[in-house]
């Protein structure tokens, strides 16, 4: 059995803890990091030790990213809160995911405080909790703040499921009616887009368990369909069918299903092959 397949099972099979449980580890390895870097120690206390539970601290770590002159962090942690139990258990399901699928993640901790695929993504959450409440202006603030800080940029109107995974986070942007599944996993530079020419329902459906390796294009309404794989640098036109791998600009289909949810293997490489088609 080879490490992807290792990987697929420990996530499937293993259970999302819940929220208080989440945060229960998160504390201990947050005491155990201050106990053992005393530099740390303000940092750690004022984004994990001193909170009860997991979305103030949530609440007052996002605040902090985004937080700027005319809309202090303060205000920004009330909008945080207002998402409340949705919001948390969105992000106890993405940050599972990160640190399952990241192997430079050893725990909790470091995804929490540090990775900005995972705090653009909480921010994206509450972005379109926001568009859905009638609050599209304020919606469109959080989305451009998130840009400038995250470099992700996502629309608000764009529906987002569980156990997501942004590695790296760099350079993603996701048009207005584009849509993402769950246990989908996202690399640095990849962009689900429109075409140019068109208007209304434009952009990309990305189904379950998809994996968008670096750099991948992806552009126009079209349908990624479960447990596909896009590879490395691809430009993607048409509709990809369930489970198939593609790749190439503009893309193929080179492969068909060598692991069961591509999401979650994080294997980017392409199988070698000259019987590659057209879809």
């Amino acid at each position: 059995m080879d490490r992807a397949e290792i990987d697929i099972g420990t996530e499937a099979t293993e259970p999302t803890p819940t929220a208080p449980a989440l945060w229960e580890a998160l504390r201990e390895e947050a005491e155990a990091a201050a106990a053992g870097e005393p530099a740390l120690r303000a940092l750690l206390e004022l984004a994990v030790l001193r909170h009860e539970a997991l979305l103030p601290a949530l609440a007052s770590l996002l605040a902090g990213r985004l937080a700027e002159a005319l809309m202090p962090a303060e205000r920004l942690e009330v909008l945080v809160r207002e998402a409340g139990a949705d919001l948390v258990g969105f992000a106890v399901a993405d940050l599972a995911a990160t640190r399952r699928r990241d192997p430079a993640a050893r725990g909790w901790l470091s995804p929490f405080l540090y990775y900005k695929g995972f705090h653009a993504l909480a921010w994206h959450r509450v972005a379109h909790h926001l568009w859905n409440e009638g609050r599209q202006d304020l919606a469109r603030y959080l989305q451009n703040r998130s840009s400038l800080v995250f470099g992700v940029d996502i629309h608000p109107a764009v529906p987002v499921g569980r156990g997501v995974f942004i590695d790296h986070a760099t350079g993603v942007v996701v048009g207005e009616t584009a849509s993402i599944g769950n246990d989908v996993s996202i690399l640095q530079g990849v962009t689900l887009g429109g075409t140019g020419k068109q208007r209304g329902d434009r952009h990309p459906k990305v189904r379950d368990g998809v994996l968008l390796s670096a750099g991948a294009k992806v552009l126009g309404n079209i349908i990624i369909g479960r447990g596909a794989k896009v590879g490395a640098g691809s430009v993607v036109l048409a509709d990809v069918p369930p489970c198939a791998t593609v790749a190439g600009v503009p893309a193929r289909v080179v492969g068909w299903c060598r692991d069961a949810v591509p999401a979650l293997a994080m294997d980017q490489s392409i199988p070698s092959t000259n019987q590659s088609s057209r879809y």
